[in-house]
């Protein structure tokens, strides 16, 4: 197999999976063989340019078929000899995710160190053992039978000021990464307030809260692209709504970003970024089990002509309409599987009650999108990703 020759997707999110040796599906995430496309604008500036030679590990021949005892026994075994990294066996799953849900993973590893994550995914890739990339767990449903493989964690939470920049490694939470830029007197950050997730996994879905996005503010991301650690400038990026290169481009691992901002009062930043807070609290109390909004919300011109026409404009904010408007229509708050609640106030939030399994909340997902599709004739998209089998 080339070196150039992946079988792979990952995502600090948790949305990508590796797969050595074959090609699947998992829940949503498709796993396929994908070459490093050239000619994307790589930026070179010193700060975050940094090369890690993994050739020789990437390149390594298949050996094993994942699944058996032995062949978890041998990627433990190898894995437990790589420095920097931190090994266990049947970790719960649950423990990790927003949602409180999910079964076991085989094998649960953690490291801040990048060179130590190359060596682990070439080592699981020469085992055969499937891989999964996994943030701080707040977007994702991890299904009930766990995962079969490793689940892989990059936890590195450095944050450094350098003058008006701040240079942030993804595994920081986003909150922090704010309280961070607000504290320092810079504006650019204080409208993602609360906005529960990983620095790489905001970077990678581009998010964002009234009116802005994290995009607005990224001057270059360092990454993993399987082979070496790699930089895009902000036009690399090609960021979207809810997306960007990474999303198009899983087996492209976040490890940095820098971020340039704004000198700007102190109390004035912290005066807005604290009225956000408090919004979303009332909203999503921090103690609730859920993943915030479930569904993207949709750009009116790509809605039906007979359909974006009915939309009242009272309810169209940025050219977008709020998924949670048409899930009302279809009577979605208040509705109940099992454990898994749909809150009587909104009608984009999904919650563990407490007893709520991943089966369940893939179920009432599913439902929702069958009664949009049957009433508008249009699709909603899941901001969420699954791993795991479903």
């Amino acid at each position: 197999m080339g070196k150039n020759l992946l079988i792979w997707t990952t995502c600090l999110c948790g949305s990508g999976q590796l797969q050595s040796g074959r090609a699947v599906t998992v829940g949503v995430c498709l796993t396929m063989k994908i070459r490093r496309p050239a000619g994307l604008p790589v930026a070179t500036e010193p700060c975050l340019k940094r090369k890690l030679s993994v050739g020789a590990v990437m390149d390594s021949p298949v050996t094993r078929l994942p699944g058996s005892s032995s062949g978890l026994e041998a990627a433990s075994a190898a894995l437990s000899v790589v420095t920097e990294l931190t090994l266990r066996k049947d970790v719960q799953l649950s423990d990790y995710t927003r949602f409180g849900i999910g079964g076991p993973a085989d094998l649960f590893a953690e490291t801040s160190s990048p060179a130590a994550f190359a060596q682990a995914t070439g080592l699981c890739r020469r085992q055969t053992l499937p891989v999964y990339v996994l943030g701080d767990g707040s977007n994702v449903i991890v299904s009930d039978e766990g995962f079969r493989g490793l689940i892989l964690r990059f936890i590195a939470k450095s944050l450094t000021r350098e003058g008006d920049r701040i240079v942030a490694d993804s595994g920081a939470p986003l909150e922090s990464l704010v309280e961070f830029a607000v504290d320092a007197g810079l504006r650019g950050l204080e409208t993602l307030a609360r906005i529960p997730g990983s620095v790489g996994a905001a970077v990678f879905g581009n998010a964002g809260a009234y009116g802005h996005s994290i995009s607005e503010r990224v001057e270059q991301v360092e990454y993993f692209d399987g082979e070496n650690i790699r930089t895009l400038d902000n036009a690399g990026c090609r960021f979207e709504y809810r997306g960007s290169v990474f999303k198009r481009h899983r087996d492209w691992l976040i490890f940095r970003t820098r971020f340039v901002l704004e000198p700007a009062g102190r109390d004035a930043l912290r005066k807005k970024a604290d009225e956000i807070t408090a919004i979303r609290d009332e909203k999503f109390p921090p103690t609730m089990r859920c993943a915030g909004s479930i569904f993207k919300n949709l750009h009116v011109k790509d809605l039906p002509f007979e359909v974006a026409a009915r939309v009242p404009e009272g309810v169209i904010r940025d050219g977008k309409v709020a998924s949670a408007y048409f899930l009302e229509k279809v009577g979605a708050k208040g509705m109940r599987k099992g454990g898994i609640e749909i809150a009587s106030y909104h009608a984009n939030l999904i919650y563990n009650t407490g007893n709520g399994t991943a089966a369940q909340l893939r179920e009432i997902i599913d439902e929702l999108k069958n009664r949009i599709r049957e009433r508008y004739g249009f699709e909603v998209e899941e901001e969420v990703q699954y791993v795991g089998e479903f």
